[in-house]
């Protein structure tokens, strides 16, 4: 792999066209203080701004925690004016995660709670290795979620469970968010990375255009009404339509070969 910028908190690496986002504090278990999520900003601005890279993932370093959440030293002596600040600046972060236009994988190594938890539900897809755990303890702390959470959370699992988790800062295991939809598949802890890039490579072979338009629908399309996200849809599907890769993926189909997509 080679390296590509110099961030503190945060190792990046790229391999092919692959993002390695690595949150790199293991010695607090990866929690978030406000230079980390600074240098995740410059990673995925980078990941986003590379055309060679068509996806990431986002991990965290040693075998305990992908991130365990804010960095409560920084959160004892918070005043209102910056915690306020601070909550909408992570909440910019993960929505240039969650909004790149390429998929991001969050491969989840251990604990993701509180921030870890909001990074996760911001990536596309979310990997966790059997000793994930997961949850927003926020309220142990009398604060609330402030990365997202409050509104990621009910949108991928429901109302009913999101609130469970929130207001009883109660943490879940893999399976157990696997049950409830917070995370797609779970696999063995050796397996995490390996999995995350075969899904990757998997969704590599599509055209990349349609790729960023699936992901522009669906992300738009669940702020607006049904009718809004209809219109959306068929807008996107128009731009689509008038592309070389359409041209190329209904060809190859038709000769029975694959696709070799340009992304125009």
């Amino acid at each position: 792999m080679s390296s590509t910028l110099t961030l503190e908190n945060v190792l990046y690496d790229k391999k092919g066209a692959i993002a390695y986002v690595t949150v790199n504090r293991p010695s607090v278990l990866n929690a978030l203080n406000q230079k980390t999520w600074e240098n995740l900003r410059g990673a995925f601005e980078d990941v986003r701004d590379d055309i060679a890279i068509r996806g990431a993932i986002l991990t965290g370093a040693g075998n305990k925690a992908f991130i365990a959440g804010a960095d409560i030293s920084e959160v004892t002596t918070i005043t209102a004016v910056e915690a306020e600040k601070s909550s909408s600046y992570g909440q910019g972060v993960l929505n240039l995660i969650e909004n790149l236009g390429k998929p991001v994988i969050a491969a989840v190594n251990g604990f993701a709670l509180g921030g870890g938890c909001e990074a996760a539900m911001a990536c596309t897809i979310r990997v966790a290795a059997e000793n994930a755990k997961f949850g927003q303890p926020e309220v142990t702390l009398g604060i609330i979620p402030g990365g997202g959470g409050t509104q990621r959370l009910p949108r991928l699992v429901g109302k009913g469970r999101a609130l469970q988790l929130i207001l009883s800062g109660e943490m879940i295991n893999a399976q157990e968010a696997y049950r409830i939809g917070l995370v797609n598949e779970v696999v063995p802890v050796a397996d995490l990375i390996s999995r995350a890039e075969t899904i990757l490579n998997q969704i590599f072979k599509n055209a990349p255009i349609a790729l960023k338009y699936s992901l522009e629908a669906v992300n738009q399309g669940l702020e607006t009404s049904i009718s809004e996200g209809f219109s959306l849809e068929s807008s996107l599907f128009g731009i689509c339509a008038a592309t070389e890769d359409k041209k190329e993926g209904t060809q190859a189909f038709l000769q029975k070969r694959p696709a070799n997509f340009k992304g125009r």
